[in-house]
């Protein structure tokens, strides 16, 4: 309406009907004004003050005046900045909405040997179901078929298909890439990882920055600077209409656009990276951290058990001593088992099924593979059933001794260990050149396990055998050196992470109880997306701050240059539609932030380690 009574007066205007186009220009503002009146005392109901007021002011007094021009190209600057917030902030929140409306209503289910549609809140751990080619994986669950190719790029923003095997977890809201596959349900659609996600997303979509509350309150003060300018110019000149250029230029504020849009990019563009922020709130205090407090196991480290050597005796290969030990540990769920098993899958060993089999369990299985007798387990467990030494004492700290007997004789070990992730030494110097300026690693592990873990990372500090409240006590301390971050991955993190000015989970493998506890949460299997995360928190808020100082800079030279009789009312009405528009595309720039040590999303190994594997902290 403001648009087409514009656009209708001008036609008038050069026609030379002037006084019919200043009738609707008239009519062409008294809706916009009027719902703008109406907006005014809602919010003031609500008890907040903004600076839609400058903007009631600055039409009614242009009416008053007979600027009718003036009038409606500021009905249009402020009901097209009005659509140009909207629309910015749709764009931004793309990445979001499409994660809601991935939301799948219904599920296939195999039942005595026929498939049945059944409703999500209907399927029960345990339940068969069938994924077919392009659904949504429903709920979290284990691949029950031999392989499953996944796409879970909405989640992680992994770019490629994961392949998993039989038995690995897959994570609801996935799409399946390949064949269709059966899944065996092992939560509740309403417990999955992905109607968690969905909760996370919803709340950082209502959740309001201090930042914005923040620029609600300079609001105020611009407010009265604006009008107390005004009616400066128009009690020191005679001339009322110097007033209403000054009220035109400053309305609306890019307060009121610039910060939202900038930190709601921002949160769309983490969530490309796989770093679910729950809010504005945290992205402002991720922008800010200057201490960094890391747990071990699962976080700085893998937190699933993996082969470093195989040490071979009497000439036997390591890959006939890793196929035998496999194929045996194929008839056992124990993590180390079930890692060495993934580990000959990777490499591409046949695993035939195994016989007579026999577990002892904690200690070790005893069976036949193709002909032969295998024992693996723990180095006393199968040295006292071959009559061997036991070799234990010589292993580093942290690792494990996988001993392999084949047909009464001692064939050799698999040494395994939760190595450092390979990206963790990386994103730690990149957190330094961010500004945090304290990292510690703070650890329910034995000391000389995480000193040799962290040999190297250059740490401020290390504390190990914390319990959980130790772990809180740590993070309260630390306070006093700035605001500090916290992350992990267990259950045990959990108070650690809400103590925490921001809590990290890591969400890929972590416990459902860290996750709820944390403000931001990894959805990718990789420490480094961190360092995204804090790069992008700190960019988007040096955006909206340059937005705003930008913005209010310029309409307070419009201002002044209105007050001295420089700029007309109309004048002034497009110089501040052109300010708004810079502001808001200028906020923009926040979803085209591209954190300088990722060219883009992951391309990682995920799904190169099995991921029903689950490391337990010692």
């Amino acid at each position: 309406m403001a648009l087409a009574g514009l656009s209708i007066g001008l036609v008038l205007r050069l026609a030379g009907w002037a006084d019919a186009a200043g009738v609707v220009w008239f009519i062409g503002v008294a809706p916009v004004l009027l719902a703008l009146l109406v907006e005014i005392l809602r919010s003031l109901r609500r008890g907040e003050v903004g600076l839609d007021i400058v903007a009631a002011l600055s039409m009614s007094a242009a009416l008053t005046f007979g600027e009718t021009l003036a009038a409606a190209v500021v009905a249009l600057m402020y009901s097209g900045g009005t659509f140009l917030e909207s629309f910015a902030e749709g764009r931004a929140r793309r990445e979001m909405r499409d994660l809601l409306s991935r939301v799948p209503h219904t599920a296939t289910r195999h039942l005595d040997g026929t498939l049945e549609e059944v409703p999500l809140d209907a399927i029960v751990p345990g339940d068969r179901l069938l994924i077919r080619q392009g659904d949504i994986v429903p709920v979290d669950g284990t691949i029950a078929s031999p392989t499953a190719f996944l796409d879970t790029s909405a989640l992680t923003g992994e770019s490629l298909p994961v392949r998993l095997g039989e038995g690995a977890e897959a994570m609801s809201g996935s799409t399946n890439a390949g064949e269709a596959f059966d899944l065996t349900a092992t939560r509740r659609a309403a417990e999955s990882t992905y109607a968690g996600i969905v909760r996370l997303v919803e709340e950082a979509q209502r959740s309001k920055a201090p930042m914005s509350r923040l620029a609600d309150r300079w609001s105020l003060g611009f407010l009265a600077v604006t009008v107390t300018l005004a009616l400066a110019a128009a009690w020191f000149t005679g001339d009322p209409i110097r007033a209403v250029a000054v009220l035109v230029v400053a309305t609306p504020c890019p307060l009121i656009l610039a910060v939202p849009v900038a930190l709601v990019a921002g949160l769309s563009r983490a969530a490309q990276f796989g770093v679910l922020i729950k809010g504005a709130r945290p992205l402002e205090g991720m922008a800010r951290i200057r201490t960094l407090i890391l747990d071990k196991t699962g976080t700085l480290t893998d937190g699933r058990p993996q082969i470093v050597e195989i040490e071979s005796r009497d000439g036997m290969e390591e890959a006939d001593i890793l196929h035998l030990a496999a194929s045996l540990d194929q008839a056992s769920k124990h993590p180390v088992a079930q890692a060495i098993v993934a580990a000959a899958k990777a490499r591409g060993l046949p695993l035939p099924v195994p016989s007579d089999i026999v577990e002892v369990p904690g200690e070790g299985v005893i069976g036949c593979i193709e002909g032969r007798n295998v024992i693996v387990g723990g180095d006393d467990f199968v040295a006292g059933r071959v009559g061997c030494g036991s070799e234990a004492d010589a292993l580093a700290a942290g690792s494990v001794l996988v001993a392999v007997a084949v047909d009464g004789r001692f064939a050799g070990h698999l040494v395994m260990a939760d190595p450092l992730r390979g990206e963790a030494k990386a994103m730690l110097q990149a957190l330094r050149r961010e500004g945090v300026e304290r990292i510690l690693m703070a650890t329910g592990d034995r000391a000389d396990v995480a000193e040799r873990v962290t040999e190297g990372l250059g740490l401020d500090g290390l504390r190990a055998g914390l319990s959980p409240d130790q772990k809180v006590l740590l993070v309260l301390t630390e306070h006093k050196n700035g605001p500090v971050m916290m992350v992990g991955d267990g259950v045990n993190d959990a108070p650690a992470l809400a103590a925490a000015d921001v809590g990290v989970a890591m969400g890929a493998r972590g416990a459902a109880a860290s996750a709820e506890a944390a403000d931001v949460v990894l959805l990718v299997d990789r420490i480094d997306r961190l360092g995204a995360g804090i790069c992008i928190a700190r960019r988007s808020r040096r955006i909206a701050m340059e937005s705003v100082v930008a913005g209010i800079g310029l309409s307070v030279l419009g201002m002044i240059a209105a007050a001295f009789g420089y700029l007309t009312p109309v004048e002034g009405a497009l110089l501040q539609e052109a300010i708004d528009v810079a502001v808001i595309l200028n906020a923009l720039r926040a979803l085209r932030i591209t954190p300088p040590e990722i060219a883009g999303p992951a391309t990682g190994t995920a799904g190169a380690a099995p991921s029903n594997v689950s490391g337990s902290k010692t």
